[in-house]
């Protein structure tokens, strides 16, 4: 009896199988979430388009910037679909028609212009509605529809993910609500002196380190690294190597840039002496999964009093070393604009933003009357027990206060003691301090906390540093 209903089971279940309709087993037509309504696609540039159909079909693509030239490509095995297609100069808007052999899909209002990647953790996480202390006038009618933004949801997984969730949205009062003041006044000021569409994918996520943000490839390929992916503790954000890069930047891999920003550091001040190399080896790995030699563009992170030791003065230190290690990136200094130490992320973002803008509209851009650079120290001697600073600058370094503070001198015992600092005619900066008769290392702003008050004739902060490295 038992067999006989086994038998009659079995029986129903191929009778049910082979009469479904043939359309249950069909894969479906999809295109990714950023290739959708209101996208904008990088100018004159070879951009990528792909997407998922029936293995079977042959898939035609009619863009309208050039309606009489149809696109033909074929899906592999897997499904998917890639093609590429020539864009124009900025402009726009524009359709898009995907043409399957059983459906159709369009896109609409699509711009050509300038598209940044702009990721990191909380402060560039920071939006808008969580209040911008520098904004002025800037957010009181933000509406413009040539500036965009795509938003990937909060995602982490163990293997790459081949899309995400999100949309593009045009730039209005609701949408930038939500979206990163820094990168918002980023795009503001690429969109205000190029006249061109800008397109902002704001992939970031709050309180992560740089290790979930680095393909597993660059572990693959570097032990120690390797190694050092664990070393973070873990925490409201995912810590696992590559968990965030999977869902939240290889799905975009394929899709065309003109440059990343990023703003993000806090999150490994446990472990300052490894940032350099872990985020050295991230941005590697981001140019080897985009096909292109990415311009990143970064900001050194905020001083801020609650880090262990002076973890966040060799965390800085270790970002300035990436300049070294890693060509075609520049960073931003923002220690002038914290008024409170003891706040995480400062409220005063529109300058941040912009100092990344002009950084980018400098060095991608070519506007060379634009000048992005930050003093920086360049040597220093002994002259008469002093110390003589000599700094690289945009003319004379102007002070903020009455005297000139942040220098710290150490003698033979290693203690660094605060110094007496005076400027010369020709901008050297003379050191001295009573309780060390031999200074043999200077410091300057080298601390958690150090904020810096002396400044170029453009009004850029002198960068902290140190001559020793103890």
């Amino acid at each position: 009896m038992k067999d006989e209903m086994k038998r009659t089971s079995i029986l129903f279940f191929l009778i049910g199988l082979y009469a479904a309709p043939r359309s249950f087993a069909q894969p479906d037509f999809r295109l990714p979430a950023i290739i959708g309504d209101h996208a904008v696609l990088q100018q004159s540039a070879d951009v990528r388009l792909w997407g998922w159909c029936p293995a079977v079909w042959t898939m035609k693509i009619v863009c309208g910037w050039n309606p009489n030239d149809t696109v033909y490509t074929i899906p592999g095995r897997n499904n998917a679909w890639t093609a590429t297609v020539k864009t124009p100069a900025a402009g726009g808007p524009y359709t898009i028609r995907f043409i399957g052999d059983k459906e159709t899909k369009e896109i609409r209002d699509v711009l050509i212009g300038e598209v940044w990647l702009c990721s990191g953790q909380s402060n560039m996480e920071y939006s808008v509605k969580w209040g911008v202390s520098d904004a002025g006038d800037a957010l009181k009618q933000p509406a413009n529809r040539q500036i965009r933004f795509f938003q990937p949801a909060h995602a982490y997984a163990d293997y790459p993910q081949d899309d995400c969730k999100g949309e593009w949205k045009l730039c209005d009062t609701a949408s930038i609500r939500d979206f990163s003041a820094v990168a918002y006044f980023f795009g503001r000021s690429i969109n205000g002196h190029l006249q061109v569409p800008v397109g902002l994918i704001g992939s970031y996520w709050g309180g992560t380190a740089v290790q979930p943000w680095t393909p597993r490839k660059v572990y693959e390929e570097d032990t120690a690294l390797a190694g050092l992916a664990g070393h973070i503790q873990p925490g409201w954000a995912p810590v696992a190597g590559s968990v965030i890069y999977n869902a939240m930047i290889h799905p975009l891999t394929r899709y065309r840039l003109a440059g990343v920003i990023w703003y993000q550091g806090e999150s490994n001040n446990g472990e300052p002496a490894d940032y350099g190399r872990l985020f050295s080896g991230m941005i590697g790995g981001w140019r080897v999964a985009f096909q292109q030699n990415l311009p990143f563009y970064y900001v050194q992170i905020a001083p801020w009093d609650g880090y262990s030791g002076i973890n966040g003065a060799l965390l800085r230190e270790q970002q300035e070393a990436v300049l070294g290690m890693q060509p075609h990136t520049a960073m931003a200094a923002i220690g002038d604009l914290v008024t409170d130490v003891r706040e995480l992320h400062p409220a005063a973002k529109r300058r941040v933003g912009e100092r990344l803008a002009n950084l980018a509209l400098k060095e991608h851009y070519g506007i060379d009357e634009i000048q992005p650079y930050f003093p920086k120290f360049s040597n220093w001697k002994m002259r008469r027990g002093n110390a003589v600073i000599t700094i690289s600058s945009i003319g004379r370094l102007v002070h903020s206060g009455k005297e000139i503070t942040g220098f710290q001198l150490a003698g033979v015992d290693s203690v660094f003691y605060p110094a007496i600092a005076r400027e010369e005619s020709d901008g050297t900066i003379i050191l001295k301090s009573h309780k060390v008769g031999i200074p043999i290392a200077v410091r300057y702003c080298f601390t958690n906390e150090g904020s810096p008050g002396l400044y170029d004739t453009n009004g850029l902060p002198l960068l902290p540093f140190r001559t020793d490295k103890w």
